[in-house]
């Protein structure tokens, strides 16, 4: 195994104090890769699992009620409660299944669309701005630690999505 320094810190022997502020400035860039999409929620009376719900619906046009637990890792209680509020308000419907008549699949409506791509472009720019910032390299190391952070069952959905299979 190679070591490799970045600022005279090694990556193979990260003190604890390193691995702390890593794990601070996770949670700041959380806290700034929400902050956008929420301020936008809250006039809608709607939190992040709706954004999670909109997001991948958007993500995966007919994905099952099944499918979207399986990528949320919610209760079905939890998700038919967002799913509710959204059918409610026009932004997503539901299509009963040509194969199987118990599936219901999901599709963004076009306002359901319109809000996706304002959350969406929120977190772009966010996203674009900081990916510019940190240059190629860093772009490519931060998805490697994500992914590495990922339990596997996860990875493998998220692997699923950059494929478009789900």
């Amino acid at each position: 195994m190679v070591e490799t320094n970045t600022g005279g810190e090694s990556l193979l022997f990260l003190t604890d104090e390193q691995l702390r502020k890593g794990i601070e400035a996770m949670f700041f860039a959380y806290r700034g890769f929400t902050a956008d999409p929420d301020r936008i929620l809250e006039t809608m009376d709607y939190g992040r699992a709706h954004h999670r719900a909109v997001h991948f619906i958007h993500r995966s046009p007919g994905t099952t009620v099944g499918n979207l637990l399986a990528i949320l890792g919610v209760t079905k209680q939890s998700l038919n409660r967002v799913l509710r509020a959204l059918f409610d308000d026009g932004l997503v419907e539901a299509r009963v299944g040509k194969k199987d008549k118990r599936e219901r699949h999901l599709y963004l409506t076009e306002k359901g669309r319109a809000l996706e791509r304002a959350l969406s472009d929120a977190q772009r720019a966010r996203m674009r701005a900081a990916y510019r910032a940190a240059g190629p390299q860093a772009v490519q190391g931060f998805r490697a630690v994500l992914e590495a952070m990922m339990d596997p069952e996860m990875r493998r959905q998220y692997q699923s999505l950059k494929e478009g299979s789900v």
